[in-house]
C-alpha cells in the first residue's frame, strides 16, 4: 500500500485547502481524513467527485485500519492528516498521523505555513526529520508565501540545509478561504459558490506546486475497488439531509445497504411531511445556525413529533437530537423544535463536549446491545437544560460528557437520542443491529 499522506506541521496549517484542490486537480483520486471529521471529507468528496472515507485509530484497530484502506483505495489515494504531523491523543504517537502513515506505507507531505518566516524555516523541518526518521517523509509544500523574494528566501533555507524536495510554494490569498465557525469550517452544502471555490483551489495547487511529482506519491499499485451487490432492501428508514443535518460517515450509510435498508432522504427544512419509512436516522449538523427554518416549519415538527410517540423506530445524534429537543436557545432566541424532548437544546459560547467518547449500554436500550464498551466521538456547543419529565438513559459514559452527569442515549418509545457520534465498525456493528430492530417493528 502506499498514498500521499498531506500533513502539517500544526493545526490551521491551511491543508484543508491544499487538500481540497489537490483533490480536484488530480482527477480521480480517492481521499480519505484521519480521525472522526465529517466537514474536511464533505469538501474532499465535493472536489474528488468521489465517496470519501475516515481512518480512525479510536474506533478502528490498526488491521482494520489497513483492511478498510486496501478496500476501498484505488490506484491513487490522497489522505488528509489532522493537526500536525506528530500531533495525537497517545502521549506515545501510536494514534499521531505519523503512526498513520507509516501503517499504510504512505508518502509523506508536510504543508508548512510559512509566513514571517525565511531561513528559520529550515531548522523547523530538520527537527520533523530528526524526530521520527522512519517517517517516509518525501517533501515540504510552503503555504502562505508572501511573494517571490520571500519564496526564493524558503527555497533556498530548504534547498541548503535539508534534503527535502520544495514540491510547492503557494501564495498567500485570503479570498481562497471556507468560512469558519463554533463546529468548524463552512459546509459544501451550504456553499452556493462551492464549486467555483474548489475550481479556484485547483488552479492555486496546480500553479503553485509540482503537481507531476504530487500525482506519483499518489500511487498506490492497486486496482479499482470491486464494488459488491447488496441484498434487496426489504426495510425503508428515512436519512435528514439539507444543510441542517449532514454529518454521516459515508461507510455507515454503505452500511445501512449492506443490511438490507434503503436510506431514504427528506428535509427537515423544506419537507413539510415525513417520506414513507419504517425508522428514521437523524444525524448531526448545524441546527441552530438554521433554527428559525426549522421551527417555521411546523407540519414537519408536528409529524416528527407524532409518529415518535406513535412509536416509530428512531436514531438521533447531535444535532437530531436538537431537533427533538422543545427548542433551540440560542444567540437571545428561543425556538420551538419538535417537543419529543421535554428540554431545551441550549447552545453555550464554549463545547460543552468535545473529542473522543467512550460508553456502556445499559439495559433498557432498545437494540440489541454491543456485548463491549463503545468507543465514538463527540463535538457539541449545546446542553440540555430547563428538563421536564426526565427520559431513562442507556448508555454510561467513561469518557466524554454525554447529556448529563456521565449519562447519553436518552430513550423514549423506541427513539433513541445522544450526543455521541457512533460508527459502524467491527467493535460497533451498530447500523445492522439498528436496521435489525426497525426490520423486528414492521
Amino acid at each position: 500500500m502506499s498514498g500521499l499522506y498531506l500533513s502539517g506541521t500544526q493545526k490551521s496549517s491551511g491543508k484543508t485547502l491544499v487538500a481540497t484542490g489537490l483533490a480536484r486537480a488530480l482527477n480521480g483520486v480517492r481521499c480519505f481524513k484521519k480521525g472522526p471529521d465529517y466537514i474536511d471529507p464533505m469538501w474532499l468528496r465535493a472536489a474528488s467527485e468521489n465517496p470519501v472515507y475516515n481512518l480512525d485509530f479510536n474506533t478502528q484497530t490498526p488491521d482494520e485500519v489497513t483492511r478498510f484502506y486496501r478496500e476501498r483505495v484505488g490506484p491513487a489515494a490522497l489522505i488528509e492528516g489532522t493537526k500536525g504531523l506528530f500531533d495525537g491523543v497517545a502521549t506515545d504517537g501510536s494514534d499521531s498521523n505519523a503512526a498513520l502513515a507509516g501503517l499504510l506505507d504512505a508518502s509523506v507531505v508536510l504543508v508548512v505555513p510559512s509566513s514571517g518566516m525565511t531561513r528559520g524555516i529550515a531548522p523547523l523541518i530538520l527537527g520533523y526529520q530528526a524526530f521520527d526518521p522512519g517517517v517516509n517523509l518525501r517533501g515540504v509544500i510552503l503555504n502562505n508565501v508572501r511573494g517571490q523574494r520571500h519564496e526564493t528566501k524558503l527555497r533556498t533555507a530548504v534547498e541548503t540545509y535539508t534534503d527535502l524536495p520544495v514540491l510547492g510554494a503557494l501564495r498567500q490569498d485570503e479570498t481562497l478561504s471556507i468560512e469558519a465557525r463554533h463546529l468548524g469550517l463552512r459546509t459544501p452544502v451550504e456553499n452556493t459558490n462551492r464549486q467555483a471555490l474548489i475550481d479556484r483551489l485547483a488552479a492555486w495547487v496546480r500553479n503553485g506546486t509540482d503537481i507531476d511529482q504530487l500525482g506519483q506519491l499518489c500511487r498506490t499499485g492497486l486496482a479499482a475497488p470491486v464494488t459488491q451487490p447488496n441484498p434487496v432492501a426489504d426495510v425503508r428508514i428515512g436519512i435528514a439531509r439539507d444543510a441542517a443535518f449532514s454529518f454521516y460517515y459515508e461507510d455507515d450509510l454503505e452500511a445501512f445497504a449492506k443490511a438490507g435498508a434503503r436510506l431514504v432522504p427528506f428535509s427537515p427544512l423544506s419537507d413539510q411531511s415525513l417520506p414513507d419509512v419504517d425508522g428514521l436516522f437523524l444525524g448531526g449538523g448545524f441546527p441552530e445556525v438554521q433554527a428559525g427554518r426549522l421551527a417555521a416549519n411546523a407540519p414537519m415538527l408536528r409529524e416528527l413529533k407524532a409518529k415518535i410517540d406513535a412509536g416509530l423506530p428512531v436514531y438521533a445524534e447531535c444535532g437530531g437530537l436538537m431537533l427533538l429537543s422543545r427548542a433551540i436557545i440560542w444567540r437571545g432566541e428561543n425556538l420551538p423544535m419538535a417537543g419529543v424532548i421535554e428540554a431545551d437544546a441550549v447552545v453555550h459560547p464554549r463545547p460543552q463536549g468535545r473529542g473522543y467518547a467512550r460508553f456502556q449500554t445499559l439495559p433498557g436500550h432498545p437494540w440489541d446491545p454491543p456485548a463491549d464498551a463503545v468507543n465514538a466521538h463527540e463535538f457539541h456547543y449545546a446542553r440540555l437544560e430547563n428538563w421536564g419529565q426526565r427520559p431513562k438513559f442507556s448508555r454510561r459514559v467513561a469518557r466524554g460528557s454525554g447529556i448529563e452527569n456521565g449519562l447519553d442515549g436518552l430513550v423514549i418509545n423506541k427513539l433513541v437520542a445522544g450526543f455521541c457520534h457512533l460508527r459502524q465498525t467491527g467493535q460497533n456493528d451498530w447500523v445492522e443491529r439498528f436496521v435489525s430492530f426497525v426490520r423486528g417493528q414492521t
